[in-house]
């Protein structure tokens, strides 16, 4: 009889010994994580579509926007990230972009105010298919149909 107790405590004992050592290596890793940290312009575009979406739909809602959101003008000056540069293009669309979002705001303009924001959101469409595509199928969801 001592001789199948004597083999199964050896056995325990050294099952709870490696168990300590795993939790004590698990301690004594640390974990590092590369968490992607948006750039100032990626948060700018994001406050841009939030914004345009509730334009969206209060412009559905017959409510006229009176006022262009000066902060979309740091879209001239916003850091971008790491990887991109703000080539002609960039500017040249930038600037296109602001002129069609501040006529959504033109009380006095002659075309429909559904076209001029289509107008813009169609210039965010056109400039994304140049650089950083990713986000086309979110914008699209902006157009008023």
């Amino acid at each position: 009889m001592k001789s199948i107790f004597y083999p199964l405590i050896v056995f325990i004992l050294f099952a709870c010994h490696d168990k300590k050592d795993q939790a004590q290596t698990t301690e004594k890793a640390e974990k590092v994580y590369d968490m992607y940290t948006p750039s100032e312009m990626a948060n700018l575009m994001n406050e841009m579509y939030t914004y345009n979406e509730q334009l969206k739909k209060d412009i559905i809602d017959g409510k006229i926007p009176t006022e262009f959101p000066e902060k979309f003008l740091n879209i001239h000056t916003a850091q971008l990230s790491d990887f991109k540069s703000r080539n002609e293009t960039f500017k040249s669309f930038s600037n296109l972009y602001i002129q069609a979002e501040k006529e959504v705001f033109n009380p006095n303009s002659k075309v429909p105010l559904e076209t001029r924001f289509n107008t813009a959101i169609g210039i965010c469409i056109s400039c994304h298919t140049t650089e950083c595509t990713g986000p086309i199928p979110r914008i699209k969801k902006l157009i008023i149909k």
